[in-house]
């Protein structure tokens, strides 16, 4: 009888312990983008780029996914980016890159200019940068501000 308990023990703690297993086999990388600086611009972009290739020479996929809010957020303005140039291109020989701008400060932003803020082609718009970054690393992806 004890046996079986602890078997049983053993078994759903195997269970419940399997989805954690294949969360941490997958390679995904949030890297975090809040000021509006072209250096730490670039070297999330750097990171990105080596990151994939890294993976890539390893024979493994990776998911990487730059979230921009507050100044960050001129990642991704197609008005004021100064980076806009390398994403488009980082975005068509990565196909498994993404680029996430922050609602809250987009439409801080729209106030602000007392007009629509356009946003670059690759931006997806997520509710909020900071809850998006916090529901990433639920999920399993690691973390990682340049």
């Amino acid at each position: 009888m004890l046996k079986r308990s602890l078997r049983a023990a053993a078994l759903a703690v195997l269970t419940a312990l399997a989805p954690m297993a294949a969360m941490a086999e997958a390679n995904r990388v949030a890297i975090h983008v809040d000021e509006n600086d072209p250096a730490r611009m670039n070297m999330a972009l750097n990171n990105a780029a080596n990151i994939i290739s890294y993976y890539h020479d390893q024979g493994e996929e990776v998911a990487v996914e730059i979230v921009t809010y507050g100044p960050g957020l001129h990642m991704l303005r197609a008005d004021t980016s100064p980076v806009a140039d390398r994403i488009a291109q980082m975005s068509l020989e990565y196909e498994t890159l993404a680029f996430s701008a922050c609602n809250n400060t987009l439409q801080g932003m729209t106030r602000q200019a007392g007009h629509e803020v356009p946003l670059l082609s690759e931006a997806e718009v997520v509710p909020s940068g900071a809850v998006h970054l916090m529901e990433l690393q639920q999920q399993g992806w690691a973390y990682l501000r340049p």
